[in-house]
């Protein structure tokens, strides 16, 4: 009996050791891959925003100015949480529809008049991605970017910019 409780006694040790060990491993990993994680393509700079920004000043004025009659919406803000939860909702439709997803297309709209006013722009996320191939095939030949996925779930109901004809950046 005694030395049942000796093994067993070695044994949750054991476990313990290797529990704390592994677990300061993998939070070594995590903190190793953070820092090699480098910007993604397309990553550009403030001075590059402002340039783009700038660049849309003509446009934006011709639609706040003569179709929408105030000063219209420039931007849409998501919180980090929903952009997560979208991507991970978008993704698994998209599964069931039969498609791999593989990125988001962002489009402009516009909301429906209202009281004698015309809607604010906005901005809408749709999910994009090819085909999914059949369960027999090996090899997967589409190596194009995929189209918007047909059924797939949008996201829009961002907030409005603030005020909504702020400039980019918008501090």
């Amino acid at each position: 009996m005694k030395k049942l409780l000796l093994l067993l006694l070695g044994v949750a040790i054991g476990f313990a050791i290797c529990y704390f060990y592994f677990q300061s491993d993998s939070q070594a990993e995590a903190a190793e891959t953070a820092e090699a994680v480098g910007p993604p393509r397309g990553v550009i700079t403030e001075a590059q925003g402002k340039v783009l920004d700038a660049a849309f000043n003509t446009r934006h004025q011709l639609i706040s100015d003569s179709i929408v009659k105030r000063p219209d919406n420039r931007s849409s803000w998501y919180s980090l949480q929903d952009m997560r939860d979208y991507l991970s909702y978008a993704e698994a439709e998209s599964t069931k529809l039969g498609y791999t997803m593989n990125g988001v297309r962002i489009y402009l709209g516009a909301h429906p008049n209202e009281g004698g006013l015309v809607g604010y722009t906005t901005m809408f996320l749709v999910p994009t991605g090819t085909k999914g191939v059949s369960e027999g095939s090996m090899l997967n030949f589409s190596f194009q970017g995929g189209g918007d996925i047909p059924g797939g779930p949008g996201l829009n109901d961002g907030d409005d910019g603030d005020p909504p004809n702020a400039n980019f950046p918008n501090n």
